[in-house]
């Protein structure tokens, strides 16, 4: 029997949870079944941490914007 959570955990739980699945995973000490299991968690944790990021950065538009216009830009890496 799965308990449903009624709260999704925070970006840093859920980031924990998501790199100690992947551990585990990577072990390949799992059945199939619960291989499975793993997986539909992980893409849970994956959705959460997204949508934090997401209202993150929504958040730091607003307070940009309030502040003076400034706007967000993408992050450009070094290779670029």
């Amino acid at each position: 029997m799965s308990r449903k959570r009624t709260t999704p955990p925070d970006f840093e739980q859920a980031l924990a949870e998501l790199e100690a699945l992947v551990e585990k995973m990577e072990q390949g000490d799992l059945s199939l079944e619960e291989s499975l299991q793993s997986f539909e968690r992980g893409i849970q944790l994956t959705r959460n941490c997204q949508q934090a990021l997401q209202e993150a950065e929504q958040k730091v538009q607003v307070l940009l914007e309030k502040d003076g216009g400034e706007q967000l830009q993408d992050f450009a890496s070094r290779d670029d």
